[in-house]
């Protein structure tokens, strides 16, 4: 199978997408609806489990969210189905802005074309309120591994085809889609190790059960500090802020090469746009702090923010991309 790799960065989309808001005159329900929400507590659904990067960037914001507008934000998790359970929960909720989700680059642009019966369309169902960061995804090794970059994968491959295990956070994810483009651009062979969580797969990995390991940095980033894992190559355009004595696969040889997580803030269609708006400058305002910026980026994401129509216009661009690397790839889930 054979990958494109001439993709333009997914941040010259958010570029490209600033297109300006027309302040409109909301009829006075709007207006109402902005001055008296919220109410009551805004629940924000994060559809994986506690403890991972989603969650983490979650409460980051909806504590600095609900301190700044003395708000009530309620982090709910509830994962299941790949991200899946927990968006669509928050697709089929009432439009009314007190129930929100964190989604992310593998439930909203991927799983539209790896789950043929999936239960919500992001561009109908769902309102884009905020960009809240992204994050590349590493490959690592155990410290005692040989390999040291990526160089060092690609002769161990070629050398001896389907026989050095790589191991991902689940298919389908952007972990399992970016090791593929790798795999592809270099034309290496693989052997593909599913894992339903990072936490057996880093026992292994560090471990040399596995040779490789690929997931975000916020998962990452921990262990590699401490020294349990080495980073070989990070997926993203540029080297990451966290880890910069690691290359990307563009300085590889694979040119244009860019596969990376991003997650957003949500709400049901049809939620009144005063609201939405309401939302999205709590959430901005939140970003630009300094604790809030430095938490995302410490965890090994890269800050972002903007405007419902920034996000949507990113939706609109990655869906299309992440299905045609998903077809290509075969993978596919009920």
């Amino acid at each position: 199978m054979r990958f494109s790799m001439c993709s333009p960065n997914w941040a010259a989309h958010v570029g490209t997408a600033m297109l300006g808001l027309v302040v409109a005159a909301f009829p006075a329900t709007s207006a109402f609806a902005q001055s008296d929400y919220p109410n009551k507590p805004i629940r924000l659904i994060v559809p994986f489990p506690p403890g991972g990067g989603t969650d983490m960037i979650a409460r980051a914001v909806a504590q600095k969210v609900a301190e700044q507008n003395k708000w009530n934000v309620v982090v709910e998790n509830k994962p299941g189905a790949g991200g899946n359970l927990g968006v669509d929960a928050a697709a089929k909720a009432a439009p009314d802005g007190y129930t929100l989700v964190m989604g992310q680059t593998s439930n909203l642009a991927i799983n539209p074309t790896l789950y043929p019966k999936l239960p919500y369309k992001p561009l109908t169902d769902l309102a884009p309120v905020a960009l809240v960061s992204s994050s590349p995804i590493v490959m690592v090794a155990s410290v005692t591994s040989p390999f040291k970059s990526f160089g060092d994968v690609m002769a161990a491959a070629k050398k001896a085809p389907d026989s050095l295990t790589l191991g991902y956070p689940g298919n389908g994810t952007v972990a399992h889609l970016a090791g593929e483009m790798a795999e592809n651009a270099a034309g290496i062979q693989l052997r593909h190790v599913p894992y339903k969580g990072a936490a057996q797969a880093l026992t292994d990995v560090m471990s040399g059960q596995v040779a490789l390991y690929m997931s975000s940095i916020p998962t990452l980033l921990g262990h590699v500090r401490s020294g349990k894992v080495r980073p070989i190559v990070v997926t993203s355009a540029k080297r990451s802020s966290q880890l910069p004595d690691t290359p990307t696969l563009a300085e590889a040889g694979y040119k244009e090469f860019d596969a990376i997580s991003w997650f957003g803030i949500l709400a049901p269609a049809g939620t009144p746009a005063a609201v939405v708006q309401k939302i999205n400058q709590a959430v901005n305002q939140a970003l630009k702090q300094p604790d809030v910026a430095e938490k995302l980026r410490s965890e090994g994401g890269e800050v972002l923010g903007g405007s419902p129509e920034q996000f949507a216009q990113l939706l609109r661009t990655e869906i299309p991309r992440w299905g045609q690397i998903v077809r290509k790839s075969g993978a596919s889930l009920d």
